[in-house]
Order: structure tokens, then C-alpha cells, then sequence
């Protein structure tokens, strides 16, 4: 069985530069890994608009099945962000929360889950992106909703090759829970535990010598 990783994060975060070294990486080590991309953005170059909020649903159906067709014939998907995703963005442009419930039923099936942290410049893409304003209320709108639907998650930070390492080490962890096979790595999720407090929120952890306002 394949593992899915998800990243998810606020515009601007690296989670496209990310999923790509960690595929890269992946395959370095001899798994056959394949990232699939955001078909947010796939629609939004097609089109030249963001979409409304009748196309959010469908965005988001074709984002999971992308995702789940690439599990058939690889050993490990990295997915650059997953329905949820589209959850919040209708959330917070359409005040409409219609989709969080069957995207937090897809993201269960993904074995990691991976946010993105706020701590790298934002940069302007001339199409999607709203502004470095709103990736605070995009970031706070994830954990609401990762945390509602009881779905662990590691905050990855940091910057270059420091970040890369973050969510390798959260791979790692998720193979040696299962016993170092990515056949049972596929079969759960892991769930981090942070080393200084219960509250999973903290990211004291990732970001050394800072304790998060969220957390412990």
C-alpha cells in the first residue's frame, strides 16, 4: 500500500519547492515517488481567474482524484496540498464551510499530513496569490480545521535545506513507527508527539528557542 503525504499551508509557503525535494529526495533512497500537483493553480493558469464558488467543490473532487490514482502505481505520493485546501479558501473568500466535510473525510486517507509554517518571505505569483495579509487567517483556518476533524499534523519551518529536513525527519518518524516498511507506513497515520507538551499546536519543537503563542 502507498503513503500519501499532504502538504497544506497559507500561500507562499513552499509547499510547491518543498513536495518537489522531497520527491527528489524519495527517490534517492530507491521508492518510487511522484508528486502530484495543485490543480488550484492548474485552474487558475487555464482560466486566468481564481474560480467562484460553484467550481470550488469540483476543484477539489478532481485534486483527491488525481491523488488517488497516483497511489495505485507508486510507492509514495506527495501531494502539493489536497481538497482541504479548497475547504479554506471557500471558507475565506465565500464564508461558505459546505466542503469541510467530505475534504476532512479525504485527508483521513492521507498517512502524513504536513503545514507548511509562515517563516519564509511571501512572493507575488501576478494570478493567485491575495496578498502576505491573509496567510495568517489561511494558516489559523487549517489548524481549526485539522484540529475539528482530530487529524494529526507536524508543522514544518525553516529555511532551504533546513525545511527539507523538517518534513524528512517527519517521513522518517512515520516509517520507523510502522517498522521501516513503506508497505505498513501505508496502512496508518502517524501521529507526532512533541517532546515538550501535549499541546500539538506547539511548535516548539520546529523552531528552536522560540515558544509558539499557539502552544505549550
Amino acid at each position: 500500500m502507498s503513503i500519501a503525504i499532504c502538504l497544506l499551508g497559507a500561500e507562499s509557503t513552499g509547499k510547491t519547492t518543498l513536495a518537489e525535494q522531497m520527491v527528489g529526495a524519495l527517490r534517492e533512497r530507491g521508492l518510487r515517488a511522484v508528486m502530484v500537483a495543485e490543480y488550484l493553480r492548474e485552474f487558475c493558469d487555464q482560466v486566468r481567474r481564481t474560480p467562484t464558488l460553484e467550481e470550488q467543490s469540483g476543484i477539489a473532487s478532481e485534486q483527491q482524484r488525481r491523488v488517488d490514482h497516483a497511489r495505485q502505481t507508486h510507492d509514495v505520493v506527495v501531494a502539493d496540498t489536497s481538497g482541504l485546501m479548497v475547504s479554506v479558501y471557500s471558507d475565506l473568500i465565500f464564508a461558505d464551510r459546505s466542503l469541510y466535510p467530505q475534504t476532512l473525510v479525504w485527508q483521513r486517507t492521507y498517512n502524513l499530513t504536513l503545514l507548511t509554517a509562515i517563516d519564509i518571505p511571501w512572493v507575488d505569483d501576478g494570478l493567485c496569490r491575495d496578498g502576505p495579509h491573509v496567510r495568517e487567517p489561511v494558516d489559523d483556518l487549517i489548524r481549526h480545521a485539522l484540529h475539528e476533524g482530530q487529524l494529526p499534523y507536524s508543522v514544518v519551518s525553516g529555511q532551504g535545506a533546513a525545511r527539507l529536513h523538517h518534513a524528512l525527519s517527519a517521513f522518517d518518524r512515520l516509517q520507523a513507527f510502522h517498522g521501516g516498511s513503506a508497505s505498513e507506513a501505508g496502512a496508518g497515520r502517524w501521529r507526532w508527539v512533541c517532546p515538550d507538551c501535549d499541546d500539538g499546536d506547539c511548535e516548539r519543537h520546529w523552531l528552536p528557542g522560540q515558544a509558539s503563542s499557539r502552544g505549550g
